[in-house]
């Protein structure tokens, strides 16, 4: 799909980063329907045919859980919503995963936790990929190190290869991801594990992970100490880039998205969990810019697209998790805090 900008670059201003019930609230302009058990993670497919048709698939985390498809109405799209996973808990969509010579297909991508795997399944006509599912960490003897939690899809710029970068519940710093390489041939498609990365602190865990392919740039949530930066590109090495951030959260650092623009310019955006609030920095230098109260609670995972979609929408969208069973949605201006 071609990327469609948006005309004007939006500035933010410098804010200092307060108690989220001292910022001021910025409603939603949609909330969703409510999923059965609890909400965790969206990713937005933008329709290349007809930006208002537009779907926001998110998790709801149970055993009986599954990835729920919403219009930009907030309304349930049954015959799109894949049932009966064994908690999922983060989703990931990518754009033009090459089949065969001839074909390619949009895609989600999802953790199966209570299967230690991953889902693969093509968008909008919801079909599985990946013959029931892709093992993750299986070299791992420990259980509890296989239970699959955050996922993000990386469509290399060098030559369009999908990957997928997993987390899991709990796994040593150093190799506390995962990342698997997507392949195609007459006999199917296989999940081939190319990279073990990722330092970790201890103490919580790691479950947000966020890919800006055209930087070139994975990033994730450390909870309990930073947002940390590495090359998502297997060939550029191991080394970690950045630990920013952790100044800015009170408690537990969790979902993150990445709102795009031309020229490297944009925004990356990060659930403040137990306060509130999300935190923005700057895509290019990482630096902090504000905060803002957008009304959620408790809030784990978010997605953001900077393309107009609809009336509601005019300058792209920003979904998060609500703890209540929803996810709510904003035009991107108003998420960012602009008039």
């Amino acid at each position: 799909m071609k990327k469609i900008y948006i005309p004007f670059m939006l500035v933010l201003g410098m804010v200092s980063c307060k108690q989220g019930s001292e910022l001021p609230a910025i409603a939603p302009d949609i909330i969703t329907e409510k999923t059965p058990n609890d909400t965790d993670d969206p990713a937005i497919w933008v329709n290349p045919d007809d930006a208002s048709k537009s779907i926001v698939f998110g998790t709801d985390k149970e055993t009986n859980g599954g990835i729920y498809a919403f219009d930009l109405n907030g309304k349930i799209i049954q015959e799109k919503s894949i049932k009966n996973i064994q908690r999922p808990n983060n989703v990931d969509l990518e754009y033009g995963f090459q089949l065969n010579d001839s074909v390619a297909v949009d895609v989600i991508a999802f953790t199966e936790r209570e299967k230690q795997q991953i889902r693969l399944f093509s968008v909008p006509d919801m079909k599985p990929l990946d013959d029931g599912g892709f093992p993750v960490f299986e070299d791992e003897s420990n259980m509890e190190q296989r239970l699959a939690m955050g996922i993000s899809l990386y469509k290399s710029p060098k030559d369009s290869s999908l990957y997928a970068i997993v987390g899991r519940k709990i796994g040593p710093s150093g190799s506390y991801l995962y990342q698997y390489k997507f392949e195609s041939d007459s006999m199917g498609i296989s999940a081939n594990l190319v990279r073990k990365f990722g330092s970790f602190t201890g103490g919580k865990e790691i479950e947000a992970i966020a890919v800006d392919n055209e930087m070139g740039y994975v990033y994730y949530s450390d909870e309990g100490e930073c947002v940390k930066k590495y090359y998502a590109e297997p060939s550029m090495g191991n080394e970690e880039l950045a630990c920013f951030g952790g100044e800015h959260f009170l408690e537990d650092i969790e979902g993150i998205a990445i709102a795009r623009y031309p020229n490297g310019e944009g925004y990356i955006i990060v659930s403040d969990q137990q306060r509130g609030q999300f935190n923005i920095f700057s895509r290019k230098d990482n630096s902090f810019i504000k905060a803002v109260n957008l009304s959620t609670t408790e809030t784990d995972g978010c997605d953001v697209v900077t393309v107009p979609l609809n009336d509601t929408f005019p300058n792209g969208l920003f979904a998060a998790m609500n703890d209540q069973k929803d996810f709510y949605f904003y035009d991107l201006k108003k998420a960012l805090g602009l008039k």
